[in-house]
């Protein structure tokens, strides 16, 4: 039997997750969105009304990404900024009606990119497949995943 090579995961790990951010990326522009808009279209779609620094610490990215992010999408017409009533150096980020639309081509981009990454699996599989991912970002993020919230992700699955 052929001895395991040192980093074979963690390669197959990295070369699945490119493989799936350019599948995905794909799908979005055809919508007129670019790869990472759509974290912050989702995020938003969950809880309208963030503020950049509580997009980035949603997202794990460096604030000025995520502005530079916003800029765009408001210039597209996805996003408005509004400022605070309270704080004028405060903005908050909506998105626009245009961009409630695009969050459907956004959810069925994503849908479509896992149905094809996962083409051939059983459900039972897929759930495996979440529950091991799971743990490998836990253990890179040094965040624990506990069980509860282990079978709360891979419900869907």
């Amino acid at each position: 039997m052929a001895k395991a090579v040192r980093g074979a995961t963690i390669g197959l790990i990295q070369s699945a997750a490119r493989l799936s951010r350019t599948a995905l990326a794909e799908r979005l522009l055809a919508h007129g969105l670019y790869a990472g808009q759509d974290k912050i279209m989702l995020a938003l779609a969950s809880e309208n009304g963030q503020t950049p620094s509580q997009l980035a610490n949603l997202l794990g990215v460096r604030p000025p990404t995520v502005t530079k992010t916003i800029n765009r999408l408001t210039s597209q017409g996805f996003l408005e900024k509004r400022f605070s009533e309270d704080d004028g150096r405060r903005a908050y980020v909506f998105l626009t009606n245009e961009g409630e639309q695009v969050i459907r081509s956004i959810e069925k981009s994503v849908r479509k990119t896992e149905k094809l990454a996962l083409k051939g699996f059983d459900k039972k599989d897929q759930k495996l497949l979440t529950q091991l991912l799971n743990k490998v970002e836990a253990n890179l993020s040094g965040v624990p995943v506990t069980e509860e919230e282990d079978e709360d992700m891979t419900e869907d699955a």
